[in-house]
């Protein structure tokens, strides 16, 4: 069982509004992401501490379970209330986000006998459009909480991950500002 968990807990500072909810083409821009996703889940959850906010999708909502403790503490909570084992976690503000990657990722997930498959570019990995197995994942992301780490990645040295290689750095643009928004607009 695959649950797609798409992250929608920040707090868009650089957007001055909930960019999850912003509209790209008239469309909520984690609708888009949830249009290009789901058709590969067998379950959909969003993690969010504005579950109001989000309801309009019709899908469960998760809180976070650690407060204040950023992406890595949405990861958390993502893997936590996953009842898929295998778990593809995407940001709300990935307007380009790949199915494809998912899929190939769940194929390599199993032949390479990974505990996660993270795409990695020229610029490192991308750890919010990735693939994770629940029951491996949970413990290690517990401990790095535990231990007061903040930065995504920073559990990924007690569990294997295979990187995926990918070209195409456009599906993990995230939508920050106002100008990312009017490119966006152009592209789609």
């Amino acid at each position: 069982m695959l649950t797609l968990a798409i992250q929608a807990g920040g707090n868009s500072s650089r957007m001055g509004e909930d960019k999850a909810l912003k509209l790209l083409h008239g469309i909520p821009l984690i609708q888009h992401v949830y249009n290009r996703i789901s058709p590969i889940a067998d379950e959909v959850i969003i993690t969010t501490n504005n579950p109001d906010a989000y309801r309009f999708l019709d899908v469960r909502l998760v809180p976070d379970l650690r407060l204040g403790r950023g992406a890595l503490g949405g990861l958390y909570s993502a893997l936590s209330a996953a009842k898929g084992d295998l778990v593809a976690v995407v940001a709300c503000d990935m307007p380009f986000a790949s199915s494809q990657v998912f899929r190939s990722a769940r194929t390599l997930i199993i032949t390479h006998e990974a505990d996660a498959i993270v795409p990695k570019t020229q610029y490192g990995y991308e750890p919010l459009h990735a693939l994770y197995r629940r029951d491996a994942c949970i413990p290690p992301i517990k401990n790095a909480l535990d231990n007061d780490k903040w930065k995504v990645i920073s559990w990924f040295e007690q569990v294997k991950i295979h990187p995926l290689r990918v070209e195409n750095n456009e599906i993990f643009w995230n939508l920050n500002t106002p100008e990312d928004f009017s490119k966006a607009e152009k592209i789609i």
